[in-house]
């Protein structure tokens, strides 16, 4: 019996499961997929946005502005790297200049910090490789970047090592309340709890609707991005998170270095299916012709891979969140979700806490994860201290990204533990480089193996269904 149930381990649920884990309070956090992070946390642009964008009055503007001043520290508390590197959103003619300063004004009112209407030298000397056909851009120096899946792992490591019990592959597919207890079912699996959270992403409207809530006010528009990713170095092209103008769409086709060193252009908007992350030829022409027009000198041939997200729109195109029925609902939280996380994540537990939820600190709470420098990060005496204490830090298991077989057994046996392929990437960036996986992914198949206490053909790319071995050749 768990006094609170979150559904839904994207970014949002596991700041939240953090939040709460402070609490002395018997939490449960249920992900359908095979690791947290599976959903629209791992297809996204990786951006916290500063948020000039979201209508002046909305939850979303509140909650952007506020969690884009909470990220650093939420960062630095966690162990991830976050890059206040700044945003532009660049004009190229005098109609989208005038709406920079709509943007501005906007901006202004939401509280952002810092906003400036730059052009001519000012702004080529601090972008150059900037085309030269843009005219003003709007500059918005609190804007960062954040890699969203690995934030949203230490969350969730932060919320088991403060007692929170993980779950994955629980797909919830009936929630049935008996005697003021809710039972959740899914599979063979069953769970009660005294409260619920709904924070299912693109499958918050049914869970709602499972929870017996009329949803036609807040039935999601799947909506889906695609993106292509350049190898490392070509980070450097750009220095800012540089957009065009936003449309009804979105914010529109950006060009944006990754805390990582690499550079991600898109996306585009398509009405879409919920699962459908595929991507078209049709699609990635879109977004080289909006990133060229950004910048003109992105070279494509240094494109390593591709991917798409589906983002959760709203009818009303605000964050939905309200208690209804001891359920706690988090609806429509597209971008700038991931700018908002932190603050939305405060932002629930003062619900629950108006709404009657009795909350205790603990005294042993851990705030903090105190994680290891990356192998590839090191110094060489680092290095060497590193081999010293722990031989296998001498095996480069993943040569393109410089990933150890000590990090990756580290990682299997986290709080948060890594149980397949993609999980492991998005923890080490393991086959994230310029291969692809091919040289690392057998020997990865291996030490999962091992580690685990399984079979080779038991081993998944990302879960049920994704199996990477079909049999033995002898």
């Amino acid at each position: 019996m768990y006094d609170i149930a979150i559904i839904g381990a994207g970014v949002v649920g596991a700041l939240i499961a953090r939040e709460l884990s402070r609490y002395d309070l018997k939490i449960a956090l249920l992900e359908k997929d095979s690791d947290v992070a599976s959903g629209t946390t791992k297809g996204n642009s990786a951006i916290v946005h500063a948020g000039f964008d979201a209508e002046t009055g909305t939850l979303k503007a509140e909650l952007n502005v506020k969690g884009c001043e909470m990220m650093p520290e939420t960062a630095r508390e966690l162990g991830v790297h976050y890059k206040n590197n700044g945003s532009l959103v660049c004009a190229f003619s005098d109609g989208e200049t005038e709406r920079l300063k709509i943007l501005k004004k906007r901006g202004d009112a939401n509280g952002v910090t810092g906003l400036e209407i730059i052009s001519g030298e000012k702004l080529f000397g601090f972008e150059p490789n900037l085309s030269r056909e843009a005219t003003a851009a709007l500059y918005a120096p609190t804007a960062g970047i954040i890699c969203p899946y690995f934030l949203t792992v230490a969350a969730v490591e932060n919320a088991v090592l403060n007692g929170c019990d993980l779950f994955f592959d629980f797909e919830v597919e009936r929630i049935e309340k008996q005697d003021n207890i809710y039972v959740i079912t899914g599979g063979r699996k069953k769970i009660a709890a005294g409260f619920i959270i709904n924070s299912a992403g693109l499958y918050s409207d049914e869970i709602a609707k499972m929870c017996g809530e009329d949803i036609a006010g807040y039935k999601i528009i799947p909506r889906k991005g695609e993106y292509m990713l350049m190898d490392k170095g070509a980070g450097e092209i750009v220095g800012a998170t540089l957009f065009s103008v936003p449309s009804e769409k979105g914010k529109g086709i950006l060009v944006a270095p990754t805390v990582d060193g690499t550079l991600v252009i898109g996306p585009n908007a398509v009405e879409t299916e919920k699962d459908d992350v595929s991507t078209t030829a049709a699609g990635l022409a879109e977004i080289q012709e909006g990133a060229k027009r950004l910048v003109p000198g992105l070279n494509m041939r240094q494109v390593i891979t591709s991917f798409a997200g589906v983002r959760s729109t709203p009818k009303n195109h605000d964050f939905n969140i309200f208690i209804s029925r001891d359920i706690l609902h988090l609806i429509g939280i597209e971008s700038p979700g991931l700018a908002a996380s932190p603050a939305i994540a405060g932002y629930a537990v003062n619900l629950l806490k108006n709404n009657g939820i009795r909350l205790i600190e603990k005294n042993d709470y851990i705030y903090k994860i105190n994680r290891k420098k990356m192998f590839r990060d090191m110094s060489g005496e680092e290095r060497a201290e590193a081999i010293r204490e722990n031989k296998l830090y001498a095996k480069i298991i993943c040569r393109c990204e410089t990933v150890t077989e000590a990090e990756i057994i580290d990682f299997i046996k986290s709080a948060c533990p890594a149980l397949n392929l993609d999980a492991l990437k998005r923890r080490t960036r393991a086959g994230m480089g310029r291969c692809q996986g091919g040289f690392c992914s057998p020997r990865i198949v291996e030490i999962l193996a091992r580690e685990c206490g399984a079979d080779m053909l038991e081993i998944t790319k990302k879960g049920a269904g994704s199996h990477i071995l079909t049999g033995r050749t002898k």
